[in-house]
C-alpha cells in the first residue's frame, strides 16, 4: 500500500536539486525542497489532528506554500478542498458547513470575518497570506522535514471540489487518489510531457484546472514550472522566452494577441499551447495559428472527471472541436429524452466513463444516482456532436440550448458566426422569455478596441447565414462580457439582465 497520488507524482523526480517552482521574483524551490516543505505541512496538519479522510479546506492566494498545503495534505491522507479565493463569506459559510472540515486555512486578513464559520462547523482555523506567511506556516516551520507519508488506497478521496453551479447550490464532486493519478498519466503522454518542459504557471490553484491538470501533470513528468501568482501581460510575456509550454483559458491568449510585443519570435521555441476550461473561438485559434504558426491545442474536461477529450499533439488539431476522447475514456453522445445514442453529427448530451470520473456527489446520494446511468456512464450536460472523422465539437450546456418557436438554438454555432464579423472581440448567445416563441434568441457582444458595433449592421451580416429562428432578435454591446475567475462567460449573468426584453 503506497499513499496513491503522491507517491504517483514524485515517482520520476530526475534529480532532487532539479528547479521544481520558480516564483514571479526569481526565488527558486527544488524537488529537495518540495519534499521536505511538503513533509513540514503533513507534519502541521497532523498536528492539527487530520487523521485520513479528513477535509482541510483553504481559501487562500496563489503561492509556493499554498501549493505545498496541497501536497501536505495528500501525504497525510486528508481530502483537499481549494475555495476560489473570490467567494464571500456568506458562500464559504455553506462549503465549509457542508464539507466539515478538520482545519480550514484563509487569509489573516479574513480571520476574524471567518472565524465563526470554522468554529461552527468544527474546523480549526489557520491562516496564510500572499508571501506564504501565517500561522500555519509558523506550525510548519517547527516541523522535521521528513514524514512518512500515509497510505491510501485507490479509491479513498484526495480531494473534493465544489461545481460553480449556475443553477442550485455547488456539489462537492468527490475525487480519488486513482482518478486524479490516471488521469495526469494519460495527459503526460498524450501531450508528451518530460523532464525537459518548463510550464508556464498563471493559472489559480483552486480549480481543477491549474491545480491538477497543469500541476500534477508536471510534477508526474519531472519538469519545471515557472509560478506566476495570475495572469499578468508583462509578467507573461517576461518569462515566456524561458518556458516550452503554457496551459491557460481562452482570455490568456486573447490578451496575448491584443499586444503587439507577443510576435512569432517570442513563441518560437514554445513546445506547446493548451487551452481549456472554457470555449475557444475559431476565430482566436486561427488569428494565433497565424500569428505565431503554433495551433492551439485545445481540450475538454469537467471538476467531476478531469480531462474528457483533447486535440491531437500529432495531426489536425481543428478549431471549434475539442478533439478525441483520451485513451481509456469512454465518451458517447446521447438523446436526452431516450438516453439512446445519436447518429454522427446529430447533437445530444456528452456522456463519459472511465477511470477519471469522480465518486459521486459529497453527501448527495440522490443527485449522484440521478447523474449516472445504469451502465456507469455520467452525463455531463454538456451537449455536443461527434463529425465523420471523430472530432468531438461542444455546442453548449444543456441549461443553455435555446427553444425558440420550438425549434433548437444552440448558441454556439450562432456565436461562432458572430464571432468572425468584424469589430468583435467575443460574443454570448442566450435565450430570454418570448410571448410568441417562448424564447427568444438574444446576443451581446463586446467589441475590439476601438469599434462600434449596432444591432443593424450585426443582424444583417447574420441575415443570409443564419436560418430566421437562429437569429438573435436583439443585440445587446457591452465593454467587456461577465466572466468567472476561469474565464467561462456568465450566461446566467446575462439572463438575469435581459430578461425583461421581451415582457
Amino acid at each position: 500500500m503506497s499513499n496513491h497520488l503522491f507517491d504517483a507524482l514524485t515517482a520520476f523526480i530526475p534529480d532532487r536539486d532539479k528547479v521544481f517552482l520558480e516564483l514571479a521574483d526569481g526565488t527558486k524551490l527544488t524537488y529537495r525542497d518540495m519534499l521536505a516543505r511538503s513533509a513540514q505541512y503533513a507534519g502541521a496538519l497532523q498536528k492539527l489532528g487530520v487523521k485520513p479522510g479528513d477535509r482541510v479546506a483553504v481559501q487562500v492566494e496563489k503561492t509556493a506554500d499554498a501549493l505545498m498545503v496541497y501536497l501536505g495534505t495528500i501525504r497525510a491522507g486528508g481530502v483537499f478542498l481549494p475555495l476560489n479565493t473570490a467567494y464571500t463569506p456568506t458562500e464559504i459559510a455553506y462549503f465549509v458547513g457542508d464539507a466539515e472540515p478538520a482545519v480550514f486555512v484563509c487569509d489573516p486578513s479574513r480571520a476574524d470575518a471567518l472565524a465563526g464559520t470554522a468554529q461552527k462547523a468544527g474546523a480549526k482555523l489557520q491562516t496564510l497570506d500572499a508571501n506564504g506567511e501565517g500561522s500555519l506556516r509558523q506550525l510548519a516551520d517547527a516541523m522535521p522535514t521528513d514524514y512518512e507519508t500515509r497510505p491510501r488506497e485507490d479509491d479513498d478521496l484526495a480531494a473534493i471540489l465544489y461545481t460553480s453551479g449556475t443553477t442550485g447550490r455547488s456539489k462537492g464532486a468527490m475525487l480519488s487518489h486513482d482518478n486524479l493519478a490516471s488521469n495526469s498519466a494519460t495527459m503526460v503522454k498524450y501531450w508528451r510531457f518530460t523532464q525537459d518542459d518548463v510550464l508556464l504557471h498563471a493559472l489559480p490553484i483552486f480549480h481543477t484546472h491549474g491545480l491538477f491538470v497543469a500541476t500534477n501533470c508536471l510534477m508526474m513528468a519531472g519538469g519545471s514550472m515557472l509560478f506566476l501568482p495570475k495572469f499578468d501581460l508583462d509578467q507573461v510575456l517576461a518569462v515566456l522566452p524561458r518556458a516550452t509550454a503554457m496551459m491557460g483559458v481562452p482570455t490568456f491568449y486573447t490578451r496575448l494577441l491584443g499586444s503587439e510585443r507577443f510576435t512569432r519570435d517570442i513563441a518560437s521555441h514554445m513546445r506547446l499551447f493548451i487551452s481549456g476550461s472554457a470555449p475557444l473561438s475559431a476565430e482566436v485559434h486561427r488569428e494565433f495559428s497565424e500569428r505565431t504558426g503554433h495551433a492551439i491545442l485545445e481540450r475538454y474536461g469537467m471538476t467531476e472527471t478531469n480531462m474528457n477529450t483533447s486535440n491531437p499533439y500529432d495531426g489536425e488539431r481543428r478549431p471549434g472541436t475539442v478533439g478525441f476522447p483520451l485513451p481509456s475514456v469512454g465518451l458517447r453522445i446521447v438523446d436526452p429524452k431516450t438516453g439512446r445514442e445519436v447518429a454522427k453529427g446529430e447533437v445530444g448530451i456528452i456522456e463519459i466513463k472511465g477511470p477519471n470520473v469522480f465518486q459521486g456527489y459529497w453527501r448527495m446520494p440522490e443527485k449522484t444516482a440521478q447523474e449516472f446511468r445504469a451502465d456507469g456512464y455520467f452525463i455531463t450536460g454538456d451537449m455536443g456532436r461527434i463529425d465523420e472523422d471523430g472530432y468531438v465539437a461542444i455546442v453548449g450546456r444543456s441549461k443553455d440550448l435555446i427553444i425558440s418557436g420550438g425549434f433548437n438554438v444552440y448558441p454556439a454555432e450562432v456565436e461562432a458566426l458572430l464571432d468572425e464579423l468584424p469589430g468583435v472581440a467575443e460574443s454570448a448567445v442566450i435565450g430570454v422569455p418570448h410571448p410568441d416563441f417562448g424564447e427568444a434568441v438574444i446576443a451581446v457582444l463586446a467589441p475590439k478596441n476601438g469599434a462600434v458595433l449596432d444591432q443593424e449592421t450585426v443582424q444583417t451580416a447574420l441575415g443570409d447565414r443564419l436560418a430566421r429562428f437562429k437569429q438573435p432578435k436583439k443585440v445587446h454591446v457591452l465593454e467587456t462580457l461577465p466572466r468567472n475567475t476561469m474565464g467561462k462567460i456568465q450566461k446566467n449573468v446575462l439572463r438575469e439582465q435581459y430578461q425583461g426584453d421581451f415582457a
